[in-house]
């Protein structure tokens, strides 16, 4: 009987012990360099965003965020990584949450549950999809490019920045579907490298986000004929949303930080809170906003219903046009 109460007792201050520890976790949290993961290559939105928020965390915190860039598999692999770190904190990931809430539709054998799986940190921002073209292309509106793209059925290129069944292939893929045409998909492991084929001419077209796709606009190496928000953009009045044209039709990069399932909630609360921070300085506003980057703010619980709304959108997407990826 003494042996039974004294484990009682053991059970009893373990169970106390976890809440005080965790707090105190928090507390003492961090007291080593953060990795943030970007599972995509250099150069694109991910990226230039997770460089951008990176910067002013590790300062907020008082220690070096580590940006590790980890492409592949339409960002799977970075994300699985981060799936199998420790649970503290210490191993974040920053990527288009439009490639998360995609990949459990196309990848059949995903070794991961980005729902059960990965904890929602903090959402960043959305900015649209830019629907653009390389300058060859004899079309300049929307309109004209969805006629070539109907009277050259199978032989148009469109880059599927960040893989087959990454947000940008999707985009393109609810594009074909709803405007009644078929192109050919060309794979590419980032946005950066897909745009550097664009503006050389070796595809046709492309949808991508507009941080990284912009600069090439401005430039005048590529041409822009929409862009997939839900209204026109304030940057870009004079530029016609794909809706205009499709009524409903909103794609575009969801950038958001999450860190694996089962980090304390006091550390993701502290990280949610200073990156809100960050998301508010108005210099960061103004630059994601000189991106054409839209902040936005969810708390951790938001961002998982919102999660969870996407996954179940794009599963019928996914279905309808058949894409399995083994």
């Amino acid at each position: 009987m003494k042996l039974i109460k004294t484990a009682i007792a053991a059970c009893c201050i373990a169970a106390f012990a976890v809440p005080a520890f965790a707090q105190s976790g928090a507390a003492n949290f961090p007291n080593k360099p953060i990795k943030l993961v970007i599972p995509f290559p250099a150069g694109g939105t991910s990226d230039v965003l997770g460089r951008l928020v990176g910067d002013k965390l590790g300062k907020a915190l008082g220690q070096t965020v580590v940006v590790e860039n980890r492409a592949g598999a339409g960002g799977n692999i970075g994300a699985d990584y981060v799936v199998r770190s420790q649970p503290d904190g210490y191993t974040l990931v920053l990527l288009d949450l439009g490639n998360l809430t995609i990949s459990p539709s196309v990848y059949p054998a995903l070794p991961f549950d980005p729902i059960k799986d990965l904890a929602p940190v903090s959402m960043l921002a959305y900015s649209p999809h830019l629907l653009v073209t390389t300058n060859s292309l004899p079309v300049n509106t929307q309109e004209e490019f969805a006629a070539y793209a109907k009277k050259n059925n199978g032989k148009v290129n469109f880059a599927a920045a960040a893989g087959i069944g990454s947000a940008t292939h999707l985009a393109g893929v609810l594009f074909a579907q709803k405007s009644g045409i078929e192109w050919n998909y060309i794979p590419y492991k980032g946005g950066a490298q897909a745009l550097t084929d664009l503006v050389g001419g070796q595809v046709d077209a492309t949808m991508n986000g507009m941080v990284a796709t912009y600069p090439h606009v401005k430039s005048g190496k590529i041409k822009l004929l929409a862009v997939t928000s839900s209204k026109r953009l304030a940057q870009l009045p004079d530029v016609p949303t794909v809706s205009e044209m499709i009524p409903g039709f909103l794609t575009g990069s969801w950038q958001g930080i999450l860190a694996p399932a089962g980090t304390p909630k006091p550390v993701i609360e502290k990280l949610h809170t200073e990156i809100s921070k960050i998301i508010q300085l108005p210099e960061v506003q103004e630059k994601l906003t000189t991106l054409g980057a839209e902040p936005i703010e969810m708390t951790p619980d938001e961002f998982g219903t919102w999660m969870k709304t996407q996954v179940d959108d794009w599963a019928k997407v996914v279905k309808a046009a058949g894409i399995k990826i083994e």
